[in-house]
C-alpha cells in the first residue's frame, strides 16, 4: 500500500486543481493499492493534523476548475521554527502528523516561501516531492510555473480593455499588475497587452524619463499612453534607500499603492489626468488556461513518476520545454527575478516600450 498526503500551501492560483489530479490520475492509473490524503489549509493543516482520505471521485471534473479544493494558507517560513501561540513546535507537529498518517511521501504544491518549507521538511527526512505554482513566475529552477499563463491573459485582458476607453477620452491610464518582488507578470501582460511603458521591480525608474515617455507619444500624434506597473514598481531614489528607510517610507506615504503615487507625480509633471485601474485578485482567479492545463497535467504525472521509483527531495520543472527534476536544496530560497539586459527586455525596447530608465 502506497501512502500518500498532499497539499497546496501560499495564495492560491489556476491550475492547482489540475496539477493535484495530474498527481492522483497517475498513481491510480499506475497502481492499484494507493491511498492519498488531502491535508487541509496548507502546513496548517499538516501543523494541527487537518486531513481527510482522498476518494478518487473528488479529481473529477476539476481539471478546469480554479482554486483548490484542499483550501490553502499562508505560514511564513521565518515563523516555522517560532512556537505557536500555545507552545507548539510547528516542525515536530508536522513531522507527527506525516508519520502518524504513515506516508511515503509528501507532495507539496507552492510558490518560494513553499519551497523553502518544503526543504526544511526534507533536511528532517521527510520524503518530499514538490510541483512549482505562482502567478509569479519567479521559482529558481523552472522555466515556467503553473498559473502564471493564466494570470498573463487575465492582465492582458485587463489591459486590452483599458486600450478602448483609453483612447476614446485621450487619457493616461496605469495597470497595476500583480508582482511585488519579480516583474515577469507586468512584462508580458504589457507587451502582449500593447502597453507602452511597463515598470518591474528589477528595473529603477526615473519618474522624469517615464513623463518624458508620455509626452513623446503626445508630440507624435497620440491620443494616450497606457503604463504597466508592477505593485512592486521602484523609483531610483527608492531603490538606493536601505530596507529599514524604504519600509519606513512606505508606512508615511498617502498613497494606497505606488500607481497612486506615479500617478500624482505623473499629473504634475505632465498636467495630463490619470486614471488608475487594479485588476488585484482577479489575476489568481477563473479556470486556468488551456497551456497550465498541459504544464500541470505534465508536472504532475511526473511527480507521480518521482514518487514510484523513490525519488525524494526534488521539485519537477521545466527546462527548455522538456519536464526535468531538480533538488530542492537548491531550489529554496532562490528567485527568479528579470535580468535588466536579458533579450525579451533588449526587444520589448526595440518597439518602442518605455522601461522609464
Amino acid at each position: 500500500m502506497l501512502r500518500i498526503g498532499i497539499l497546496t500551501s501560499g495564495g492560491d492560483c489556476q491550475a492547482l486543481n489540475a496539477a493535484m489530479r495530474g498527481v492522483v490520475k497517475t498513481l491510480y492509473n499506475k497502481l492499484d493499492n494507493v491511498e492519498i490524503y488531502g491535508i487541509e489549509e496548507g502546513y496548517r493543516g499538516l501543523i494541527y493534523s487537518k486531513y481527510h482520505l482522498l476518494d478518487s471521485r473528488e479529481f473529477s471534473g476539476i481539471l478546469t476548475k480554479g482554486g483548490t479544493i484542499l483550501g490553502s494558507s499562508r505560514q511564513p517560513f521565518k515563523l516555522m521554527r517560532v512556537p505557536d501561540e500555545n507552545g507548539l513546535d510547528k516542525v515536530e507537529a508536522m513531522k507527527s502528523t506525516y508519520h502518524k498518517l504513515n506516508l511515503d511521501c509528501l507532495v507539496i504544491l507552492g510558490g518560494n516561501g513553499t519551497h523553502k518549507t518544503a526543504n526544511l521538511l526534507s533536511e528532517e527526512g521527510l520524503n518530499i516531492v514538490t510541483l512549482p505554482k505562482t502567478i509569479d513566475n519567479d521559482i529558481w529552477g523552472t522555466d515556467m510555473t503553473f498559473g502564471f499563463q493564466s494570470a498573463v491573459n487575465i492582465a492582458t485582458d485587463a489591459i486590452d480593455c483599458i486600450h478602448t476607453t483609453a483612447a476614446s477620452h485621450g487619457r493616461v491610464f496605469i495597470v497595476e499588475v500583480m508582482g511585488h518582488k519579480v516583474g515577469w507578470l507586468t512584462l508580458h501582460a504589457g507587451i502582449a497587452g500593447g502597453a507602452d511603458i511597463i515598470l518591474v521591480p528589477e528595473i529603477p525608474y526615473d519618474i522624469n524619463k517615464v513623463a518624458q515617455a508620455i509626452e513623446r507619444r503626445e508630440k507624435a500624434g497620440k491620443r494616450f499612453t497606457i503604463l504597466a506597473v508592477a505593485e512592486g514598481a521602484i523609483s531610483k531614489e527608492d531603490a538606493a534607500l536601505s530596507k529599514k528607510e524604504y519600509k519606513e517610507k512606505l508606512k508615511k506615504s498617502k498613497f494606497p499603492s505606488i500607481s497612486y503615487e506615479l500617478a500624482d507625480q505623473i499629473r504634475q509633471l505632465t498636467g495630463h489626468e490619470i486614471r488608475i485601474t487594479v485588476p488585484g485578485h482577479t489575476q489568481r482567479g477563473g479556470s486556468p488556461c488551456p497551456y497550465d492545463r498541459v504544464i500541470s497535467t505534465r508536472f504532475g504525472a511526473a511527480a507521480a513518476e518521482l514518487i514510484l521509483n523513490k525519488e525524494y527531495g526534488y521539485m519537477v520543472g521545466m527546462i527548455n520545454g522538456e519536464i526535468k527534476k531538480v533538488p530542492l536544496s537548491e531550489v529554496a530560497g532562490k528567485l527568479k527575478t528579470i535580468d535588466p539586459n536579458c533579450s525579451i527586455i533588449k526587444e520589448a525596447k526595440d518597439v518602442g516600450i518605455s522601461f522609464g530608465d
